[in-house]
């Protein structure tokens, strides 16, 4: 194939599969999900193909459907930042990415651990920024409660700007001065312990699609994680979150947008859609579908068949069956939708799942696959994608040896990395200190 044209570079990065519907579980493929090798495995496989960065998810506590730990969490997966200061040691160039909240953190301790895994990984460190608003997260805590929705990004905004406040205590010259701030929710002083890291700030990734979240983004993020299911809806959020950046003195380039999409590769487009489908069989069992089906309703729903029509009852937006993750704010309004597009195709519980849960995908021949990748990018409905697997861990290994070849050869993706840190990967300004 000869090489084409240079276009719109693309990034990407790799998510470890885990705690959600994407993971099939049932595969004789799929591993462990707590032993270091497969976080090896992965991370790894994503540097082979020159991945910006490798993304560990993570949450606070355990979700529970009607009492019952949800039977798609992980149970036992170590600590973010810990698995990843490991694979500094096993890795050169990869970014390294961890989920951590700042809903029940403090400034001080977190920017401590995110300075130090900078420096222990020569400047590759990123910070996943989420929140949680549930009172049976707080359970775990000894402040315990919860924020509200506005409430949860005030202080959010207020912890990133805390940790950057104190990241900034350490001029870029070595010199260390006293840090105060005293805000809504933080009252601190004193002197940092850790020396400027590598990358000056560890970059920060905001994860969420709401009106709040993408304003959030705008004023603090580098990364925003999304998701979007058609290169329409991409466009029309690229142009709102990139028309934000102004208001804070920030050009577009400053914040890269990566939808977290699943992919599946063919040797013919025929046989690429027959694997997606029976993946999406697989990931959506009968139990999980009412599973899903109760998250909309509230209701215990498990007496109705899965491949049988969706109840003729409206939700109960008062009842939670499922706790620990995030509710569903017009559940009247999913319920419509789903009935709609259910009678429209005379689908089943089942199959109205499948089809209104699916994240993204890029589904055909790797250069079919290659091709959309590149389209998104150039059409600007993305800066690049975060991929997410089905497999643990080697869910990522056909697309390095299958896709990322050919997005070289159009002149897309990078043949090598051409910096150490993960900012040069990225293509962001390192920020300038205070001297």
């Amino acid at each position: 194939m000869t090489e084409r044209t240079p276009g719109k570079q693309i990034h990407l990065a790799a998510h470890f599969p885990g705690v959600n519907s994407t993971t099939v579980w049932t595969d004789p493929r799929s591993r462990s999900h707590i032993d270091f090798s497969s976080f090896q495995h992965l991370a790894r496989t994503a540097e082979r193909g020159l991945f910006d960065f490798f993304f560990l998810a993570e949450g606070l506590r355990l979700r529970e459907h009607k009492g019952r730990i949800h039977d798609l969490d992980v149970v036992g997966r170590p600590e973010a930042l810990t698995v990843l200061t490991a694979l500094a040691a096993v890795t050169e160039r990869l970014g390294l990415a961890g989920t951590v909240n700042a809903t029940f953190n403090e400034p001080y301790e977190l920017a401590r651990r995110l300075a130090s895994l900078d420096h222990l990984s020569a400047g590759r460190a990123a910070w996943n920024v989420v929140t949680t608003s549930d009172a049976f997260t707080g359970e775990n805590f000894r402040r315990g409660g919860y924020l509200d929705l506005a409430e949860r990004y005030t202080r959010a905004a207020e912890f990133l700007a805390t940790a950057r406040e104190l990241w900034d205590s350490w001029t870029p010259d070595g010199r260390q001065r006293p840090f105060a701030h005293h805000g809504r929710h933080f009252a601190i002083e004193g002197e940092f312990t850790v020396p400027r890291s590598p990358q000056g700030h560890p970059v920060v990734i905001q994860a969420g699609d709401s009106p709040e979240g993408r304003e959030f983004a705008a004023s603090a993020a580098d990364i925003i994680f999304t998701r979007h299911g058609t290169l329409e809806a991409g466009r029309e959020f690229y142009a709102d979150v990139k028309g934000r950046l102004a208001a804070y003195g920030r050009d577009p380039d400053d914040l890269l947008i990566m939808p977290g999409v699943s992919y599946v590769l063919g040797d013919t487009a025929a046989e690429a859609q027959e694997k997606a489908a029976e993946i999406r069989r697989k990931q959506v069992s009968p139990q999980n579908a009412i599973l899903a089906l109760e998250q909309v309703w509230g209701v215990d729903l498990s007496a109705y068949d899965p491949d049988g029509p969706l109840p003729d009852i409206d939700p109960d937006p008062g009842s939670e069956l499922v706790q620990g993750r995030v509710k569903i704010t017009d559940p009247f309004a999913v319920a419509a939708k789903w009935r709609a597009l259910s009678e429209a195709k005379g689908l089943s519980i089942r199959q109205t799942v499948i089809e209104t849960t699916a994240r993204q995908s890029f589904i055909g021949t790797p250069d079919a696959v290659a091709a959309e990748l590149a389209e998104f990018v150039a059409r600007d409905a993305a800066d690049g994608f975060i991929l997410v697997p089905h497999l643990t861990p080697g869910g990522l290994d056909d697309f390095v040896d299958r896709v990322v070849p050919l997005l070289q050869e159009r002149g897309v993706y990078r043949t090598e990395y051409r910096g150490a840190t993960l900012r040069s990967h990225l293509g962001l300004r390192e920020p300038a200190g205070k001297g």
